[in-house]
């Protein structure tokens, strides 16, 4: 049972450039917004800043487009040197129709452009893209050494990305990276109320925090790309992100 998690946006954290230590930086944001790290804590950090301090950001001019790319561009009535990137970075193609690619991203994610993405991005010099990171697990983990070895707090980290979903409208904050916490709580061969077992119950404890505070953070122009979550216990499991995609052989949409 978890009761009175709060979540709270971590402002005072600069544009970020190739090269910064996102988690000085979130120090940093953490002291000016007047927090102090506690145990059991868990910071959320847009994958944003993280693909951007990682040197992800991609100059299109420097993207040759395949043929592959070129004829896909012209079915999706997308840029072609946008569309090799998103090539370079999937394994499959899901969907497909003009404005819109679905693809399976090598880490193992569904969704639109595989991550690809051009808002809040500086795009003085021409076209840019930005990229998911190449690992966002270690990420985290390299996040949160480092918090810990500062701190010597027992800390939790979720690298969040933005997501569609099937069916429903509207993105939703997902965890694209995670260490120090339980990702999926297992409920499964336990029962409920009336003592009926539960036999499909996993709970995603990452993708609901991740969600949660993506809401806190903002997704457009309030420049708050980190959120802390607190009375939500880490309970460190082991588990990462990468545990969370549906495996293929149980995709039932494919």
């Amino acid at each position: 049972m978890h009761s009175g998690i709060t979540i709270t946006p971590i402002g005072g954290i600069k544009l970020v450039e190739p090269g910064d230590d996102v988690a000085a930086l979130l120090l940093d944001g953490l002291q000016v917004s007047g927090l102090a790290l506690e145990d059991g804590d868990i910071l959320a950090v847009a994958q944003k800043i993280v693909s951007k301090a990682e040197g992800r950001q991609v100059d299109l001019a420097t993207v040759l487009p395949s043929p592959e790319a070129c004829r896909l561009a012209s079915e999706t009535e997308k840029d072609p040197r946008l569309v090799q990137l998103i090539l370079d970075e999937s394994t499959e193609v899901v969907r497909k129709k003009p404005g819109v690619l679905i693809m399976r991203h090598n880490l193992g994610l569904v969704g639109a452009h595989a991550g690809v993405d051009q808002s809040n991005i500086d795009h003085d010099d021409g076209g840019s893209a930005l990229l998911l990171p190449e690992d966002p697990d270690a990420s985290a983990a390299r996040i949160r050494r480092a918090l810990v070895a500062a701190t010597g707090r027992h800390l939790g980290v979720l690298v969040t990305d933005s997501a569609n979903r099937p069916w429903r409208l509207g993105t939703v904050g997902i965890a694209i990276g995670a260490a120090g916490l339980t990702a999926l709580d297992d409920r499964r061969g336990g029962t409920d109320l009336y003592g009926r077992e539960l036999k499909v119950t996993l709970v995603n404890r990452a993708d609901s925090l991740a969600s949660a505070a993506t809401l806190a953070m903002g997704e457009t122009t309030e420049r708050t790309p980190a959120a802390l979550i607190r009375g939500f216990a880490t309970e460190d499991s082991g588990q990462s992100a990468a545990d969370i995609p549906r495996p293929l052989d149980e995709d039932l949409f494919r």
